[in-house]
């Protein structure tokens, strides 16, 4: 089974943090959705299989849509794949758009999960992140979300914010785990060049990112979460009662999905491609029937990189079997440069699978990339 990703690319307001490809003016909604329309209809022979697990409206701010053209993307789509009897349809939004007549629409067109960017439920942090909304409309909307027909909920939020501590960052932790939320997403803020936050810190007026204590916040959420019941399955990603993001799962595990809208990308096995980030083109060639694509065909090195990147996040790890099936010179680089992470505590294994521990989930990146092939 297959995922399908539709990137919205407008926002209210540029978040701090935010380097993502979108647009605060809305007068191009109406022609965006005709175009993620007639690109539907054009990429309908990327997916092989047809039955999809999951839709995740992506971007950007995908709530900042109107209801009805929400239903014109999903009837398209229904046009062409079949569902799962389980599909998961995922609307990203931000609280400050949530309301109860804006839930009950929602779930009328068929979203059955929502992903809040919350960020904080600190209003000096949610201040500095520039975002629109306040700690207490968060909590909120995420009510809201509750008491009119979503159960299934992720909330976003950021650790190793300038000025935190691990004490701060327990509070959120604290004012999540009330609200009684069966998935968080955390992740480590990223200063990116350009962005504003990165100015702020240059010019003195912010200050600058701490390693220690991002870390600490970081191990302290795999503490804390787990001991309140939830699984640690993928490095920013906890969840209980199996509320697992079916639809990231699919990336992590290697599924197929279609990226739909301007800069986003499809992965079929064999091809990865990415539209232009750029909304004018994007229109333009979709309306001649065209994609401005730029495409890669994944080599053995590629194929096995993204295995390895991709399972060492999560909690099922990578497993041998799946190593043994390419070529003898990989398999006998992983085996030699495996067993040093193991030897230094980085790495766990177990049978035929290696997991990266808790010490090691503070170095995936680099773990990953030493385990490359070029």
């Amino acid at each position: 089974m297959s995922g399908i990703y539709i990137h919205i690319p407008y926002c209210r307001k540029k978040c701090s943090y935010c380097n993502f490809y979108f647009l605060v003016s809305m007068k191009t909604v109406k022609p965006f959705v005709d175009s993620l329309l007639n690109e539907i209809e054009i990429t309908k022979e990327y997916l092989i299989k047809k039955e999809l697990k999951s839709i995740y409206f992506g971007g950007g701010t995908p709530s900042v849509l109107q209801t009805n053209d929400l239903q014109r993307i999903l009837n398209k789509i229904e046009e062409i794949y079949t569902y799962n009897n389980n599909i998961e349809i995922t609307l990203e939004a931000n609280p400050d758009d949530i309301t109860e007549a804006y839930i009950k629409k929602i779930v009328e067109v068929g979203i059955n999960r929502l992903s809040i960017g919350v960020q904080s439920f600190s209003d000096s942090e949610l201040k500095l992140f520039g975002r629109t909304h306040d700690s207490s409309s968060a909590i909120n909307a995420i009510k809201i979300s509750k008491e009119y027909g979503i159960e299934n909920l992720n909330i976003d939020l950021i650790f190793g914010v300038p000025g935190s501590d691990r004490l701060s960052w327990k509070k959120n932790l604290d004012i999540f785990l009330d609200l009684n939320v069966d998935h968080l997403s955390c992740y480590n803020l990223t200063v990116e060049n350009k962005t504003a936050i990165s100015h702020q810190i240059k010019k003195g007026l912010v200050k600058g990112i701490n390693d220690e204590i991002s870390s600490e916040q970081f191990t302290d959420t795999i503490d804390y979460l787990c001991e309140m019941g939830f699984e640690h399955y993928e490095i920013s990603n906890y969840a209980k009662n199996g509320r697992y993001a079916i639809h990231n799962t699919n990336y992590w595990k290697g599924e197929h999905y279609l990226g739909l809208g301007p800069s986003a990308h499809s992965y079929n096995g064999e091809y990865r491609q990415w539209n232009i980030s750029n909304l004018r083109q994007y229109i333009q060639s979709t309306g001649k029937g065209n994609l401005p694509i730029g495409l890669e065909k994944l080599s053995n090195s590629d194929k096995y990189n993204e295995y390895i990147m991709t399972g060492l996040r999560t909690m099922w790890g990578i497993d041998l079997k799946h190593i043994l099936q390419f070529d003898k010179e990989i398999v006998q680089t992983f085996l030699e440069n495996i067993n040093s992470f193991i030897d230094n505590g980085y790495v766990a294994q177990n049978n035929d699978k290696y997991f990266l521990t808790k010490t090691g989930k503070l170095f995936a990146d680099r773990i990953a990339s030493e385990l490359f092939v070029s």
